[in-house]
This record gives structure tokens, sequence and C-alpha cells, in this order.
């Protein structure tokens, strides 16, 4: 049986671009609620969003290096279902984060030159070891500042052990989409900029492009 790639939409700041991940199949929509990014989305604007989302499709909360005040408060107004922390979170703020505001966590590796497979594998389980709240890593090309930057990282730095535990990021796209999948394995991948007309804007028929794609990596045979 093949494994069925989890997927994720990122940086929706629409509500017609949230009903068009939802009708494509997206596993996941996701939030930013880091205020330098472009596709910023403010707390009151999310809680409109929040409610096109229908059961058992995840609702994200991106997050850098907030505090917990910040962080309880957004989700006051717009109670995503997960956190992703985006930033230089250590594992003891993401987990007192966390805690806080009662919701599991994703913790954002930005790959930088020189990581090896072992870096990955001690850096989750730091993160394993401090909160049963920790869902898993995801994995980001690095670039200068925070948040995504469109660009791919070495997927063949990720061990295979740790694969199908991870969020595959980092300048996917539709036409990247099959060939990544094939490659890692990976139990998720998240697109943001890659179905975009402009930043934030999301393109419906770029979505639906999108996730054919990982769909046409899933039904092939594993390496």
């Amino acid at each position: 049986m093949n494994h069925r790639t989890r997927i994720k939409i990122c940086g929706l700041t629409r509500i017609e671009d949230v009903r068009a991940a939802v009708a494509a199949g997206a596993d996941a929509i996701g939030l930013v609620f880091y205020r330098p990014s472009p596709r910023y989305i403010a707390p009151a604007d999310a809680a409109r969003l929040l409610a096109a989302v229908p059961p058992f499709v995840s609702s994200v909360g991106l997050f850098v290096n907030a505090s917990e005040q910040e962080v309880e408060e957004t989700l006051k107004l717009a109670p995503v279902s997960l956190l992703q922390f985006h930033g230089d979170e250590t594992p003891s703020q993401a987990s007192a984060i966390a805690r806080r505001v009662n919701r599991p966590f994703l913790q954002a590796l930005r790959m930088k030159p020189g990581m090896g497979a072992a870096d990955l594998l001690e850096y989750e389980q730091s993160y394993r070891a401090a909160d049963t709240l920790f869902a898993g890593l995801l994995l980001d090309a690095f670039v200068e500042g925070y948040g995504g930057g469109g660009k791919v990282f070495d997927w063949s730095l990720i061990p295979k052990e740790l694969a199908p535990r991870v969020v595959l990021s980092g300048g996917l796209s539709v036409q990247n989409a099959t060939e990544a999948v094939r490659a890692v394995r990976p139990h998720a991948v998240d697109v943001s900029s890659g179905v975009e007309l402009s930043k934030g804007i999301k393109d419906a028929a770029r979505i639906r492009a999108f996730i054919d794609a990982v769909r046409r990596a899933d039904a092939s045979p594993e390496k």
C-alpha cells in the first residue's frame, strides 16, 4: 500500500484560497503570524479564514520568535490546531509556548551549510525529549532572515530513518513536487510561493496541479 503524503498550503490570506486548497484536497492550511512577512495575516482576519476550514483539515499558525503572551493572544482570536515555530526557539521555549496554549508544535529547521544527517537526528531528538507536544521537524532551505525563501536544499542530507517523520519544505513547486516526494518520501510537504500568483495570493489551478504532482509520486513505486 502506497504512503499518502500529507499536503499543507501555507501563507493563505484570502478565504477563496482556503476554499480552493480544501477543494483540491489539502490536508492543512497555514497562516503566517509574523508581521514582517508579506504573507502576514492579522489574527482577526485569520479567524474569518478559519471559519471556512471544515472538519479534518488542520490549521497551522506560523510564528517567529514570538512570546508566550503573543501566541496566546493570537490563538484567542484565531484558534489554530497546530503551531509552527520558524525562528530560533529553543526546545524549552517551544515547549513553554505549546504548554501555555495546549497545542502540538512543529519546529522548522533551516538547513545551513555543513549540516548533515547526524545533526538532523540530534536536533529532532532534543525537541522530542523536551515535550510530548512536539509533532516533528519541518525542513526548509537556509536563507537570511526568517520565513520561506523559495529555495531548495539538498534532499539527500535527510537520513532515511528520519524522512518518514518530517515535513519537507523549501522551494517546492509543481515542477519539482513529484521528484521531491519520490526522493525523500516525507510524511508531509509544505508549499507557499510555489502555488502563488503573487506573495500571499494563491492560484487555484497551481494548488490543484501541485497536489496532483504529489499524488503521482505517492502512486509510484518506492525506490
